[in-house]
């Protein structure tokens, strides 16, 4: 980051470690930083553990961030600050970007929350500031790397259209154990959520929405079989831009053979429910083991006729593993889902946008070529 900026991180968690560690040690130009969480005292441990973990001097100061209320000590953060990078959960986005607003700060988030991310674009209207949503792993960097397959292809082999854009991410551990072959390397919550909430994808060239796990197929990268399925979220705001442009558009969550059969034994159980979510979350909680040494595999492809009618297809693939960065060694979903977090931050901090900024707003080449997601992502050409 070229520009001197006070940055309030709202969060504590594994993500906020990821940001405040990466800031400190890739921007340029070091920022004041700003740590607030509902719980004081992990706030100052995230704080302690960001200036000990970081191999450049600097101060990082924690704040309470109440469930609700702006006391005295946050208004004045506030009110010194830039820019809120906001890591809590998706269901606290609506109240973050408000205050990103009233205190004229330029707002980020991660949420793959359809409902928030609307209800926050209708609050930014008029905003003085700049608002990047869903600016995580996915939504986000696929989108942006989606987006950015789609305009080459069409370029290259000269069209305006492409029969398919495929986006699949499955954050994962090493090895796979019956009987639900998955460990949880991120939120339960957010697993959970978006197995169950509808996808939004395009089918004959038309937005539209379907049930989460309803189009199971199996795929190999790089040599390894995998099996994908819809899920709710991680298309961010792509179906939407490229109506009219795509035959078939969809994101799809990568895991390893037999989990979403073990799913599907879960939900069977779960007809008929209320709160179907946190019942799911629960049975997956009860059953599934939390995994620090994981990795993110991730593919884009994009594929159509060209100018002569040949068919051609166009594609990505990245595995992303834990990193060093400064003394702490971060798990690849800290790092994959904080780059492009801060690479959004970069972008309205060094630029003049105003208002709601969405992923296929963003220059593919120059935000897939920043200087906080190549160390993590390598370039794109």
């Amino acid at each position: 980051m070229n520009t001197k900026a006070n940055i309030i991180i709202a969060g504590a968690g594994g993500i906020a470690e990821a940001a405040g560690l990466l800031l400190m040690e890739w921007s340029r130009v070091k920022p004041g930083l700003f740590i607030g969480n509902r719980n004081l005292p992990k706030a100052e441990t995230l704080a302690e553990w960001i200036e000990k973990g970081t191999t450049r001097l600097c101060n990082v100061k924690a704040f309470h961030l109440p469930e609700s209320g702006v006391p005295e000590a946050m208004k004045s953060i506030l009110e010194e600050g830039d820019i809120l990078l906001d890591c809590l959960p998706g269901s606290e986005a609506p109240r973050m970007a408000r205050l990103a607003k009233e205190f004229k700060l330029h707002y980020a988030n991660l949420t793959e929350y359809v409902a928030e991310t609307n209800e926050i674009m209708y609050l930014a209207k008029g905003a003085d500031t700049g608002f990047v949503l869903q600016t995580g792993l996915a939504p986000g960097y696929i989108d942006v790397l989606g987006n950015g397959l789609f305009r080459d292809f069409c370029r290259d082999h000269r069209v305006e259209t492409a029969d398919k854009l495929e986006l699949k991410v499955g954050a994962l551990g090493r090895n796979a154990i019956a009987p639900h072959f998955y460990a949880f390397t991120w939120s339960p919550v957010g697993v959970a959520t978006e197995y169950l909430k509808k996808a939004e994808v395009i089918r004959d060239f038309r937005k539209t929405r379907l049930s989460a796990l309803s189009e199971r197929a199996s795929i190999i990268i790089d040599g390894i079989t995998y099996e994908e399925d819809l899920t709710s979220g991680g298309a961010a705001d792509l179906p939407s831009a490229l109506e009219g442009k795509v035959r078939t558009l969809d994101y799809k969550t990568l895991r390893f053979p037999g989990h979403y059969a073990w799913v599907d034994r879960q939900l069977k159980n779960l007809e008929g429910k209320a709160d179907s979510i946190s019942r799911l979350q629960q049975k997956m909680q009860d059953a599934i083991p939390h995994l620090e040494d994981d990795q993110i595999i991730l593919y884009a492809a994009v594929e159509g006729k060209d100018a002569e009618g040949i068919l051609r297809r166009r594609e990505v693939s990245k595995k992303i593993l834990p990193q060093k960065v400064g003394k702490h060694m971060l798990r690849a979903i800290q790092t994959s889902t904080a780059a492009p977090l801060l690479q959004a931050a970069q972008l309205l901090l060094e630029s003049s946008h105003r208002g709601i900024i969405l992923q296929s707003r963003i220059d593919p080449v120059k935000f897939l070529n920043g200087e906080f997601i190549r160390p993590v992502y390598g370039g794109y050409n």
